[in-house]
Parts: C-alpha cells; sequence; structure tokens
C-alpha cells in the first residue's frame, strides 16, 4: 500500500511541476513561425512606413516598450483605452507624450487580417521596439515571443515609472524590482539617444536650482544657458523642449559622450556620471559603440522577458479587453 501511495504521490507532484511549467512558458523567438510567418514583415514595414511620415515614432515607439514593461510587465496594458470609471496608463502623466499608439493599431489590423486571433499586442509593441532601433541605425536582435496581452491598466500605477529627477540608488532600486542590474539601467538609460524631453522634466534645474546655484552646477554653463533660453520663465509653450543627445534620430552612443561633457538633459541621466558604480559604465559605452550595441540588444531582451499576468490573453483590438470587445 505504502509504494502505491508513494507513486500516487510523485505523480501529483510531476503534475503540478508541468503544470506550473507551462504556466510560465518560456518565450521564444520561432513561436509565430507556423501561425503567422509573415508576422515581422508586416511590422517592420508597418512602422518604416509610419517613421518616415513622422519622426518622432522612433522614439515614441521605444519609450512605450520601456513604459509598458515597467509597469506590470510586458503586457500591452500601455494601450488600453480609459473608460468613464478607469483612467488607464497611457492617460497618465508620464505616458502622455508617448502618442504613436496607432502605429500599433495599424500592426494590429493587417495582422487580424493575415493571421487572425493569434499574435498579441504585448509582441507587437516588442517587435515595433527592435524595429525602431535597428532603422535608426542601431543593434538587430532576434525579439523573443509568446507574450500574453493583460487586462488591467491604471494610470494610478505610472508612478512608478523612473522620474527623471531620480539619482543613482533610486534608479538601482528601481531596475531591481524588475530584475534588471547596474549595467542595464545605464544600458537601457542608453535609449535616450532616440529622444525629446519637453521642457517640463528639466526646467528646474536651469531656473533657481538651489539657493547657491541658479543653475544645476553639473551642467556644461554653454548647454545649460541654451536651456534657459528655450525655456524661459514664466514658461507658457507647451511645445517646446530638447532632444536628449546631438544626434537625436540616429541610435548611437552620443549620448553617454554628451554625458560626459555635462550635456545631459536629464537630472537622473547626469547622476549616471557622478556616482563610481555607473560612471565606467558609461565611460565603457562612450567609448565604443560596438560594446553599447551589444550591451543594448542584451538588456532590452532582458527587459522583455519582464513578464505580466499569466490570465492574459491575445486581443482583438489593442484598446479594449477581449470581454468589451463587439463582434
Amino acid at each position: 500500500m505504502a509504494p502505491l501511495l508513494a507513486k500516487n504521490i510523485i505523480q501529483i507532484i510531476f503534475l503540478l511541476f508541468t503544470i506550473f511549467s507551462l504556466s510560465k512558458a518560456e518565450l521564444h523567438a520561432h513561436y509565430y513561425d507556423q501561425t503567422c510567418p509573415q508576422l515581422e514583415k508586416i511590422v517592420s514595414e508597418t512602422v518604416l512606413e509610419a517613421s518616415n511620415h513622422d519622426p518622432k515614432v522612433p522614439a515614441r515607439i521605444l519609450r512605450m516598450f520601456f513604459h509598458d514593461c515597467f509597469i506590470r510587465g510586458c503586457d500591452a496594458s500601455i494601450l488600453l483605452d480609459s473608460t468613464a470609471t478607469n483612467q488607464a496608463e497611457k492617460d497618465g502623466p508620464p505616458n502622455v507624450p508617448v502618442r504613436s499608439f496607432y502605429v500599433i493599431d495599424d500592426v494590429k489590423a493587417k495582422l487580424e487580417s493575415a493571421c487572425p486571433h493569434t499574435v498579441s499586442c504585448a509582441d507587437i509593441i516588442a517587435i515595433a521596439a527592435r524595429d525602431v532601433v535597428t532603422m535608426s541605425g542601431g543593434p538587430y536582435w532576434s525579439v523573443l515571443k509568446g507574450r500574453k496581452d493583460g487586462m488591467v491598466s491604471k494610470a494610478s500605477d505610472t508612478v512608478n515609472l523612473p522620474a527623471p529627477t531620480l539619482n543613482v540608488s533610486q534608479l538601482i532600486q528601481s531596475f531591481a524590482k524588475r530584475g534588471l542590474g547596474v549595467k542595464d539601467m545605464v544600458t537601457l538609460s542608453g535609449g535616450h539617444t532616440l529622444g525629446f524631453s519637453h521642457c517640463s522634466s528639466f526646467v528646474a534645474r536651469v531656473h533657481n536650482f538651489s539657493l547657491l546655484h541658479a543653475v544645476d552646477p553639473r551642467m556644461n554653463k554653454e548647454f545649460a544657458l541654451g536651456l534657459r533660453n528655450k525655456c524661459p520663465k514664466p514658461f507658457n509653450n507647451g511645445d517646446a523642449g530638447q532632444f536628449l543627445d546631438s544626434t537625436a534620430s540616429v541610435f548611437d552612443n552620443d549620448y553617454y559622450k554628451q554625458l560626459l561633457a555635462g550635456k545631459g538633459v536629464f537630472s537622473s541621466d547626469q547622476s549616471l556620471v557622478d556616482d563610481y558604480r555607473t560612471r565606467w559604465i558609461v565611460e565603457a559605452f562612450a567609448r565604443d559603440q560596438s560594446l553599447f550595441f551589444k550591451e543594448f540588444a542584451a538588456s532590452m531582451l532582458k527587459l522583455g522577458n519582464v513578464r505580466g499576468s499569466e490570465n492574459g490573453e491575445v486581443r482583438l483590438n489593442c484598446r479594449i479587453p477581449n470581454w468589451r470587445h463587439k463582434y
């Protein structure tokens, strides 16, 4: 009787292990090879067309991926629309500049025609993020796929996104909560090589910075003067701002060179030079663009593995969960 009981227990443990393993199924590059072989071509062509029409698309798509993965894992919760009873992530203050959600809508519409009910919106964002980096001159990597779309999105959760005012210790803590190390944090910050910031995110650095300094003393003086002129006080031009490096439409290592020259736009960016834990990485990437590219691809894969809910779905429309979808 005892051997039979032991055998049953072993079978139950094996079954539970199998169920757990399946629930945590690994992402892989060939997930859609059989079910939607044209996936990557559709995404790349649509993203390229949109980027040619609007040069701001690459930076916005890359930020979309970061902001999506940082909240609930990479589950496309950033794409869900607000409702009468819920303000969604996309309407949280840090996500207002992201925009370009229409690009993902366009991709999804084409995929629903080519291979219906197959590709998740979360995977579309991940592939599109890789494509905007590559088409802007950055590295290529094979995107791992198999994510599911979440059904919860709350604007209040966007307070958990790393703010442009954080210091290095705060940045390290924020990234560590997502399983990302110090090198990942400095590497992924290099995504700012594509991008633009409105004055509101850095104006405090160039006006009345402290009792002793009108301007953040870490800043290059000429650079700071230029920012003061672009963002005067009182300030009433919501569209004014500054590109985050001097080659803002090209994915390269110029961002790190700018930091070493005291030309970081965000306080959080400039802080990477001031801390011994991060400065050596900034210096290495400023010297060696190929090293930055290699590490960026690796860190993007790692960020893409930050998982969302295991009870997700493949949305038919990226803006609404399936239970609200009108057939």
